[in-house]
């Protein structure tokens, strides 16, 4: 970039040449298989993010090696089965990497170094079931990467309704900004959610359930169909999304 506005101020390119070199500097090619938008971070307040699945493995470690070469943000690896990571610490050897793998979530953070900040919001993420945390999971991964702080309560779905009312309450008596209501089967609970709060609703479908509700399509088109205001809906298991517009909800304040 020095060189570049250096270039500029002795008049050797003119300002649409510099623009463009700026840009070009801000997207990182690796070996044909990936750009990768190194100044995401900059730009949006969150770092760049690699969906790991469908990847062939030395293209994701080429990756990853080539970011951290290149980028001191952390970077994102999602949907990341526990034998590749494990695969990938022994690749990447001994370094002073910060490698943060939350195994129920399938998902690693990559830092070089660790930053410690005031949240500057709480966010309520909530499950209908045990088997709906894996997503939930994902999404508190990257609301605390965001730098929010997530209230988290599980397995409180409409089966035990009486169940959820305490830890609504307690979420609002604690301030949070917006709900992330993960849910599987009939995918009603944010619906539920969305009728007693007067925040945002990101509703979650996951690929829990069987019969008609296999693989989430129910639970995505009730969620779509949900007569309570206030709810935005993400695709079937995105908790990651679910993450990232949350924190953007935040920040736009």
């Amino acid at each position: 970039m020095k060189d570049v506005l250096e270039k500029l101020v002795n008049g050797e390119l003119d300002v649409d040449e510099a623009e463009q070199l700026l840009k070009s500097e801000s997207i990182l090619e690796v070996d044909d298989i990936a750009k990768f938008d190194i100044k995401r971070n900059d730009r949006t307040g969150f770092p760049e993010a690699v969906f790991a699945p469908s990847k062939d493995y030395e293209d994701l470690l080429s990756i990853i090696k080539n970011y951290i070469k290149t980028s001191d943000d952390d970077l994102i690896i999602t949907k990341l089965s526990k034998e590749r990571y494990e695969k990938i610490i022994n690749d990447l050897g001994e370094n002073s990497l910060i490698l943060e793998y939350n195994n129920r979530a399938q998902i690693l953070i990559i830092r070089k170094e660790i930053t410690k900040k005031e949240p500057m919001a709480k966010i309520g993420i909530i499950t209908a079931g045990t088997s709906d945390i894996n997503i939930a999971e994902e999404a508190r991964v990257i609301v605390e990467e965001g730098g929010c702080e997530a209230i988290t309560s599980y397995d409180i779905g409409v089966a035990g309704i009486h169940r959820l009312f305490p830890q609504i309450a307690y979420m609002v008596k604690e301030g949070v900004r917006a709900f992330i209501v993960c849910a599987g089967m009939e995918g009603a609970l944010p619906s539920v959610v969305a009728g007693l709060v007067d925040v945002p609703v990101i509703g979650v479908p996951t690929s829990v359930g069987y019969g008609v509700g296999e693989g989430g399509r129910v639970a995505l088109d009730a969620m779509l169909q949900s007569c309570a205001p206030g709810i935005a809906v993400v695709n079937i298991d995105n908790g990651f999304g679910a993450g990232v517009f949350a924190l953007t909800i935040v920040k736009s304040d």
